[in-house]
């Protein structure tokens, strides 16, 4: 049997064929978006761009599009519009939700705030209709010509997406009470990770790029926001509708400083990809130049850091004593006092145990030697502590009694030195981690 080429080359005026059998639903689509007055797209527009924008990419990547002069600027516009509207989608969602959310913002901070998502939103919203208005421009002068019937908007969406939880990697907390005291903690690790890299508002345009390049790159970016939506998923998996809810006003409001900071974040991820993937200087020079045209990079920073992000911030923050107020109230703090097991040192092995079991609570544990205290959950601060006290036979563990009772028996079981098959079925999860 005759060997057979992967791939065929498909020449540039062919393809022009394959545009015209299949744009007509994004054209339609563009038809129907240039006549909504500016600032009047509903999520449903910003829906259905995501998705006809997202259709168009596919083609072009199907048939190698960006790696072909004639089409490669048609593949880079609809990527760019795609990860416009998907911001769009999120800040209108966003715009409609906010009141109902009852966050600890004073009137002036909400004023300012409310300012600032409009200014954004709008800013999105333009580079929208630029994107879509030049890959229109760019099919035609491809010479896609088609008639394109104009494309049903259906009504406007309601309510969110319904998606599985995101709870791949985590175990069960089988009650609500216990995964509200793991939000509560969660939620102030999260305050912690933004206040080390100390977001605030910059004027001068290279200042703030090179403070987005060093703290706000996309991997980064992508990283929070993935935080801030799996803390949201173990709140709507767990805490939503339970009964600790029902009886506590104040998880429902936290919940809403999650929500507002995650759509934040979803269109700061967006912003930085576009930067990142468009116009960083890394990509084809002559494509970038007619990119950075139709979308000012210095304004994508600009809103990314001093309106997105900085309000990602102050509203995480201002959450902050509304979630060290609920930790407590959800925690039964102990004392756990134990010995080292004869011939068993605390070194990186056993250490990593003790890590292990904090984290799977989620909720501070410390460990006090000879009247100093170290974060059981760090291994850094763990093996310190351990290190500067050698001599030390007695380690006091200070936290909720569900992790202690878990330290309790890995001491009792010589802390994993035994082989991770002799640790007991409650202490299933480490061997799991191992």
């Amino acid at each position: 049997m005759a060997d057979t080429s992967m791939e065929e080359i498909l020449s540039e005026d062919a393809f022009v064929q394959t545009l015209v059998e299949r744009v007509p639903p994004f054209l339609g689509l563009a038809a129907v978006l240039t006549g909504v007055p500016q600032g009047e797209w509903t999520r449903t527009h910003h829906f259905r761009l995501v998705s006809e924008s997202d259709a168009l990419e596919s083609l072009l990547d199907e048939h190698g599009a960006r790696y072909n002069r004639r089409y490669a600027f048609l593949r880079e516009l609809s990527a760019a519009l795609r990860s416009f509207s998907q911001a769009g989608f999120s800040l209108v969602h966003l715009s409609r939700r906010l009141s109902g959310y009852g966050v600890t913002l004073s009137e002036r901070e909400t004023g300012q705030f409310h300012k600032a998502l409009q200014e954004t939103r709008s800013f999105v919203e333009r580079s929208e209709r630029a994107l879509l208005a030049a890959a229109c421009d760019e099919l035609a002068a491809l010479g896609v010509h088609c008639d394109a019937p104009l494309v049903k908007i259906g009504d406007e969406l309601v309510g969110p997406k319904r998606m599985l939880p995101r709870n791949l990697g985590q175990e069960d907390v089988p009650d609500d009470e216990g995964k509200a005291a793991e939000i509560a903690s969660k939620y102030l690790q999260a305050c912690a990770k933004l206040e080390e890299i100390g977001v605030h508002r910059i004027s001068e345009e290279p200042d703030r790029d090179e403070w987005l390049r060093r703290h706000c790159s996309e991997e980064k970016a992508r990283v929070f926001e993935a935080a801030i939506h799996n803390l949201q998923s173990v709140y709507d998996t767990h805490v939503k509708n339970s009964p600790a809810e029902q009886a506590d006003a104040r998880l429902l409001r936290l919940r809403g400083h999650i929500s507002i900071v995650l759509h934040l974040l979803e269109a700061v991820t967006l912003m930085t990809h576009f930067v990142e993937r468009h116009v960083s200087g890394q990509r084809h020079e002559a494509l970038e130049r007619r990119m950075l045209k139709l979308i000012p990079r210095g304004e994508v920073r600009e809103h990314t850091l001093n309106n997105l992000l900085y309000w990602a911030s102050t509203v995480l923050r201002r959450g902050r004593a509304l979630a060290e107020d609920l930790l407590p109230a959800y925690t039964n703090l102990d004392a756990l006092t134990v010995e080292l097991p004869k011939d068993v040192m605390i070194h990186a092995r056993p250490a990593s145990l003790i890590v292990g079991i904090v984290q799977h609570y989620a909720m501070p544990v410390e460990l006090e030697i000879d009247g100093a205290r170290c974060n059981a959950g760090s291994i850094l601060e763990l093996l310190l502590a351990v290190g500067s006290h050698p001599d030390a036979r007695r380690f006091v563990f200070h936290g909720d009694a569900r992790p202690l009772a878990d330290i309790q028996a890995l001491f009792q079981h010589a802390l994993g030195e035994q082989g991770a098959e002799k640790l007991p079925e409650a202490l299933a999860y480490l061997k799991r981690r191992g």
